[in-house]
């Protein structure tokens, strides 16, 4: 018979996740006391995200490991393009009790992955749980500058190259994919099967179900010098006219610098980091633009306004995507 959180406890769940994550490498005190208590060497930088059932992921369509990979990644992400060093998450669950204890226990090994692979030393040192119609997962991510000053979006400045590091675009289409191949006739989702998806295809929703930011290079960024810098969540365009905007300034994007514009310009959720830099742009950036003073337009591509909004808002975009 199939468990279910309706049948634990909180200590019960609390104690099944808290066996699946390891220790902070900067955690004086961890998970059991009221609050975590850690050794910084710098200024602190905090950020949190909520990914929701319905917008934000499917469980028709994401693992518990998918959803624990994603929540921590998304934060992670943040807490690089500030400049830090990821150091610790707090996580903040709202289960309905009809979920299996399975898919919480996948959900902790999620977390223990992606920040084994993307922030070694960082984990889960804390956080809540409740009960909920619908499962939401919040997440707080900590990060220490280490003595450096933080790199803003506002730092941009005119002759600066406009430079990213990891894939665009990719996520975008493999949700495409999923909302093409993994509906019924009414929208609604339905199973995931990887097995039925090319190559390309399968590495496309991967990239969505589980983004693989490039954390560490947040820091390298910083130390060249990084003027200004952000994460890429909703879409490249409307995510440099934030930053151009922040800046004050114009940013020019070469579309040549993309395999594939329409879903670089336009796609989120692959989490790259996107920065400018005055001097050498570090190596696992590749230059993409160039940053001008400030025009009529916050961002042109190839030298052109460009018209489509692009990217995911969740206030604009629900009704179209909520399938």
């Amino acid at each position: 018979m199939t468990e279910l959180i309706g049948d634990l406890t909180e200590s019960d769940i609390l104690r099944r996740i808290l066996a699946r994550t390891p220790g902070a490498s900067g955690a004086i005190v961890g998970p059991g006391d009221d609050a975590a208590v850690l050794a910084l060497r710098g200024d602190l930088v905090a950020t949190t995200d909520t990914l929701v059932h319905g917008p934000d992921f499917r469980l028709a369509w994401s693992s518990g490991f998918d959803l624990g990979y994603k929540a921590a990644a998304v934060n992670l992400a943040d807490v690089a393009a500030m400049g830090a060093r990821p150091t610790a998450l707090l996580v903040a669950l709202a289960i309905p009790a009809t979920v299996p204890v399975s898919l919480v226990e996948d959900m902790a090994d999620g977390f223990a992955a992606a920040c084994a692979a993307l922030a070694p030393g960082c984990a889960v040192v804390g956080g809540d749980l409740t009960v909920s119609a619908t499962l939401t997962i919040a997440v707080t991510a900590l990060g220490d500058l280490e003595g450096r000053a933080a790199v803003l979006r506002s730092g941009a400045r005119p002759g600066d190259t406009v430079a990213l590091a990891g894939q665009q675009g990719v996520a975008a289409r493999g949700l495409s994919t999923l909302f093409r191949r993994f509906t019924d006739a009414d929208g609604v989702p339905t199973p995931l099967d990887l097995d039925q998806l090319t190559d390309d295809e399968r590495s496309e929703v991967i990239a969505q179900l589980r983004p693989e930011p490039p954390v560490g290079l947040g820091i390298v960024a910083a130390l060249a010098g990084a003027t200004a810098m952000m994460d890429v969540s909703d879409g490249l365009v409307l995510d440099a006219r934030r930053m151009a905007r922040a800046s004050g300034v114009t940013m020019g994007i070469d579309s040549k610098a993309f395999e594939n514009p329409a879903s670089a310009l336009e796609g989120g959720e692959d989490h790259p980091l996107l920065a400018t830099f005055s001097g050498a742009v570090p190596d696992g950036f590749r230059p993409i633009g160039r940053v001008t003073e400030v025009g009529d337009e916050a961002v042109l591509v190839d030298g052109r306004p460009y018209d489509l909004p692009g990217g995911w808002d969740p206030y604009r975009d629900w009704d179209a995507q909520a399938g």
